[in-house]
């Protein structure tokens, strides 16, 4: 497995795999790798002749108070899973190489980039499609793999590369959870073990979303009203949103009809933590 650092040699490296006749499956992160990065380069590895990790800490995506330069870094434990997964090659760019000095350019999705996570964290999408339109001019992915965990952020990116006519296939791959069903996080190592036994009760009430959804309940704010009182019953948990949108567009639905979308962001002591669940009315 490679470690690549420049911008000149990851371009170099995937212009000698498509002269080889591969095709190249990009994952991209912020480092930290669990099991849910791991389940994506997998399916890379299954569709793809070169599977490459991109590892980058994008200052770009933190909103004024987040936790920058908290945010948990481990990349000689990275490259350790990187290399086990079977990754060809991890690109882990500095920050001057990604944004030098003068840096004026920016990628911003109108409209979906605004709402439910976009409100609370204004400016954060704009950053998350700046290194991901970057990551593609780079590389040149023949396929880029998501997780759904990030469902607003993939409903983003999707577009962002259709509206630039970027010649990239987008996967979503399924949240893995715990097995009290905790999405897989890195944020997650930030939570202490009372915290971690709180935070279970987003996926209880994303459950419980479902659940209402299948036994024929179709007003949103009925369900979304449960899920309140189901999450305000932990004493650390602080609501950010809870919605049940269109998982194509993610325009808020009054009324449920066919597929729909559960999603929510809550805060557990300082930490925010986001999940989704898919329901059907």
């Amino acid at each position: 497995m490679r470690l690549i650092r420049s911008i000149a040699s990851m371009r170099q490296y995937c212009l000698m795999a498509r002269a080889r006749g591969k095709t190249i499956g990009l994952v991209p992160t912020m480092g930290a790798l669990h099991k849910g990065h791991l389940s994506l380069i997998s399916r890379s590895r299954e569709e793809n002749g070169v599977s490459l990790v991109s590892i980058f800490v994008n200052p770009a995506q933190f909103v004024r108070g987040e936790d920058l330069k908290r945010y948990p870094r481990d990349l000689k434990g990275d490259l350790g899973l990187a290399r086990r997964a079977g990754v060809d090659a991890v690109f882990c760019p500095r920050v001057k190489e990604i944004y030098p000095r003068g840096y004026r350019t920016y990628v911003e999705v109108e409209k979906i980039s605004g709402v439910l996570c976009g409100k609370s964290r204004p400016g954060h999408f704009r950053g998350v499609t700046t290194i991901v339109a970057k990551l593609f001019n780079i590389v040149m992915p023949d396929v880029a793999y998501f997780g759904q965990k990030d469902a607003q952020q993939a409903v983003i990116i999707r577009r962002m590369a259709r509206d630039l006519n970027i010649p990239v296939k987008i996967e979503v791959m399924p949240i893995v959870r715990e097995p009290d069903g905790l999405a897989m996080s890195s944020r997650n190592i930030y939570l202490n073990s009372r915290q971690r036994r709180e935070a279970a009760i987003l996926c209880k009430s994303l459950k419980l979303a479902k659940e209402m959804a299948a036994s024929g309940e179709r007003e949103a704010k009925v369900i979304i009203s449960a899920m309140r009182r189901l999450i305000s019953g932990i004493g650390g948990a602080r609501i950010d949103y809870i919605d049940i949108v269109h998982p194509d567009d993610l325009n808020e639905m009054r009324v449920i009809k066919g597929r729909a979308l559960a999603v929510l962001a809550v805060r557990i002591g300082r930490t925010r933590l986001i999940d989704n669940m898919a329901i059907k009315a």
